[in-house]
């Protein structure tokens, strides 16, 4: 199953390059114009294959192919879970389980979301590679967009860190902040003699968190935080700069396996527009049952 997409060539179009209706109309990169045009079927125009140079006449149809049918990412197919929260022909959005890696590595070669997904497009005969548009650590739960095609892939990366795409968690941290809410603004880079910690440092890369506090006992707090950038680790480096780590956080507080056996975070909502529509779109994912029994009192009234 391919997707691709059409442009009724009109009056104001007959007569335009091939390469400049793909660019200026139909919003495709000069990358994704160079993969899809040496495709058998890539560029079409009624029906007919064409190079970029032809210039079609009004009333014939343009028609280009979005989906590749090379994977290139080398990603093994593996059947697995996958909580599909929306899914359509050019993106899907999952709501990942806590401990499950988004893609393979040391360790994970068949057990990732990314593996889980090939095994689903072949299950439904989507042609496809695996295009995560952000990451989420193996401990984080929650809401993931990913792209089926590279054209999706580019729109949606060039709305990350912009106000077009947003992505709001919920976390539980030791303590509470003070102030209850703010803006956490502290450059983040790798940590000098770790091969994986950050930690905030001057000459680290821009690293902004907005903070709001929902609820708290004062022994832990449940909080609402907002990206500005998408650091590694950066909701977690920024907590435990503020002296207060998520609850359950090996690396930048410390362990509490009698509590939650992963930081307490959770990818809870992401409002983006669409790659082809231009709509706008959100979605939220509910707390997750081992995050909610940490905060019980919580009446959950902010949604």
């Amino acid at each position: 199953m391919s997707r691709r997409l059409e442009l009724p060539v009109t009056a104001e179009l007959a007569g335009i390059k091939v390469d400049t209706l793909l660019k200026k109309h139909l919003g495709l990169s000069g990358t994704v114009v160079r993969r899809v045009k040496w495709l058998e079927d890539g560029i079409l125009v009624d029906g007919v294959r064409v190079n970029t140079r032809f210039c079609p006449r009004e009333g014939q149809v343009l028609s280009v192919r979005l989906s590749d049918p090379e994977r290139r990412s080398g990603i093994v197919p593996a059947p697995g879970p996958l909580d599909i929260v929306y899914e359509d022909e050019d993106l899907l959005v999952l709501n990942k389980a806590p401990g499950v890696p988004v893609h393979p590595g040391p360790g994970h070669f068949d057990d990732t979301i990314c593996n889980f997904l090939l095994y689903y497009y072949d299950l439904k005969g989507i042609e496809g590679d695996a295009h995560p548009i952000h990451r989420l650590d193996r401990g984080t739960s929650g809401l993931l967009v990913v792209a089926k095609h590279p054209h999706a892939q580019e729109v949606l990366k060039e709305q990350l860190h912009t106000p077009q795409f947003r992505r709001t968690y919920l976390a539980v941290c030791e303590g509470a902040p003070q102030p209850p809410s703010g803006l956490i603004d502290a450059p983040l880079g790798p940590k000098t003699g770790s091969l994986v910690e950050q930690e905030v440092r001057p000459d680290g890369k821009a690293a902004r968190t907005r903070y709001e506090t929902l609820w708290t006992d004062g022994a832990c707090s449940l909080l609402r935080l907002e990206l500005d950038t998408g650091r590694t680790h950066q909701i977690r480096v920024h907590m435990a700069h503020l002296g207060h780590p998520l609850l359950g956080d090996f690396l930048y507080g410390r362990e509490a396996p009698e509590l939650i056996p992963r930081p307490a975070l959770h990818s809870w909502q992401v409002t983006f527009r669409h790659p082809i529509t231009e709509q706008e779109l959100t979605f939220t994912a509910p707390l997750p049952h081992d995050m909610e029994t940490l905060v019980p009192q919580w009446k959950g009234d902010f949604v």
